[in-house]
């Protein structure tokens, strides 16, 4: 994929949708697991990290190689892996066949996942495409809540959903970039790939996604439990408030769509993130179907917006998207820790402590969120045709032009006597001049 490509985006949004529909069924994942089989609620959240954790891991090996290996082919191989991993762990009801399952498909939704945000990050907006892969997951993850608690128990149907839309996602991957030799050139050298731009924000941003990531998914990963055992709710209800949530996050989604970067970055990460903060805490504390409801919906909806303008950033830090590959698989290795997490500060402080340790972290890693989108340049993505350099030149797609919103550097107006060349007899063929000439406009 070449920097700034113009190729449709709904492959990738598809892709987007593949590879985080697991991470949004976590709650009822994790929730039948230790219900359906011999597991207890720390196992089940373990198993839940692993299958994250796989995923992450994928993403952090094949950050620098999409180009190489092709965006197709790794897409098909993903969504392969995908199949077949959440189909063998949906259709058995052998513990370490189901891990075994767990960790393939993870590897597959991980491999899906970086594909698409390495092609997002070569889009001319990547937020437009970061809020319709969003738009498309919350809108699907949200009907599989509402559908699974009417088609009965077990551990298989959540799995089994995922596997299926992995399977749907297939035709999509014939729109992508087919093989390496599509790889662009680079003013560097033929066929390679310029230097890691923006070495300190990526790793701040990166770190504190991981950070961020981990704490929002301790409280989903046991959000099913808060439901059922502390609220006193039944499974259907809280599928109920779930799909309510999610409903809530296409709109958050569809807002942040409608403004994409007119009011930067740093306000909706550092001021979002300082937000779910407030919601966790109501979350973690519910102890009804009221504040339960209040805190998961108000929460999930303001966690598309900010992960959409993270995800946007991590994509404006480098064209060829190895930022967004790299902060992405940070935040999955977040999201791969925070179900255990979860159940581990749970099951030792109790739900309402663990909220209260996660919303402080929140709060804190709000600072260096909003610093490194103040700090660098990735400022509104251009759009329209190519941007044409002085003198008509249009340039290489891979080298560095100023966004919208560098600042210009002042031209300075020199002025040329053109007296002393003159000839001495048009000093008496007419009227004089009384200082040199107009200077001639500049080219």
């Amino acid at each position: 994929m070449s920097a700034r490509t113009t190729a449709p985006s709904w492959p990738l949004v598809a892709l987007f949708t593949a590879g985080y529909l697991a991470p949004y069924l976590l709650p009822t994942t994790v929730g039948r697991l230790d219900a359906a089989l011999p597991l207890s609620a720390t196992q089940a959240g373990a198993v839940g990290s692993l299958l994250l954790l796989s995923s992450a891991a994928a993403g952090f090996a094949l950050a620098s190689r999409i180009h190489r290996l092709g965006a197709r082919r790794l897409a098909r191989a993903g969504l392969l892996l995908a199949v077949a991993g959440y189909g063998t762990a949906a259709l058995s009801a052998s513990v370490p066949v189901v891990i075994a399952g767990a960790l393939v498909g993870g590897l597959g939704s991980g491999t899906a996942t970086t594909v698409a945000a390495a092609g997002t990050a070569a889009r001319r907006d990547p937020h437009r495409t970061t809020t319709l892969g969003l738009l498309s997951v919350s809108a699907l993850a949200a009907a599989v809540y509402l559908t699974v608690p009417h088609l009965g128990p077990g551990h298989g149907l959540p799995l089994a959903a995922v596997a299926l839309t992995a399977a749907l996602v297939w035709p999509a991957t014939a729109h992508l970039p087919a093989g390496s030799g599509e790889v662009p050139a680079t003013a560097h050298r033929p066929g390679s790939t310029p230097p890691l731009p923006h070495r300190r924000a990526g790793l701040v941003l990166a770190t504190s996604m991981l950070c961020w990531s981990l704490a929002q998914n301790s409280l989903w990963g046991v959000s099913s439990h808060i439901g059922t055992r502390q609220a006193g709710l039944g499974e259907a209800t809280v599928g109920v408030v779930f799909a309510a949530a999610l409903g809530a996050g296409l709109l958050g989604v569809l807002c942040a769509g409608a403004l994409g970067p007119r009011i930067g970055r740093a306000l909706p990460v550092g001021a979002g993130t300082a937000l779910i903060a407030v919601c966790i805490v109501v979350s973690a504390g519910a102890d009804g179907l009221t504040s339960f409801a209040v805190g998961e919906i108000a929460w999930n909806a303001l966690y598309p917006v900010v992960l959409s303008y993270l995800i946007s950033l991590a994509a404006s830090l480098d064209p060829h998207g190895r930022w967004a590959v790299l902060a992405g698989s940070a935040s999955s290795l977040g999201t791969a820790c925070g179900p255990l997490t979860g159940s581990l500060l749970s099951a030792a402080a109790g739900y309402p402590a663990m909220g209260w340790v996660l919303a402080t972290a929140l709060v804190l890693l709000s600072v260096p969120l909003a610093g490194v989108a103040l700090r660098t340049t990735g400022g509104p993505v251009l759009r329209g045709p190519e941007p044409v350099l002085r003198g008509g030149a249009v340039p290489h797609p891979d080298v560095a032009v100023p966004h919208a919103s560098a600042v210009e550097q002042p031209v300075v107006e020199i002025t040329v006597d053109h007296s002393w060349p003159r000839q001495r007899e048009f000093d008496t063929a007419g009227p004089q001049h009384s200082g040199p000439s107009p200077a001639p406009p500049a080219s």
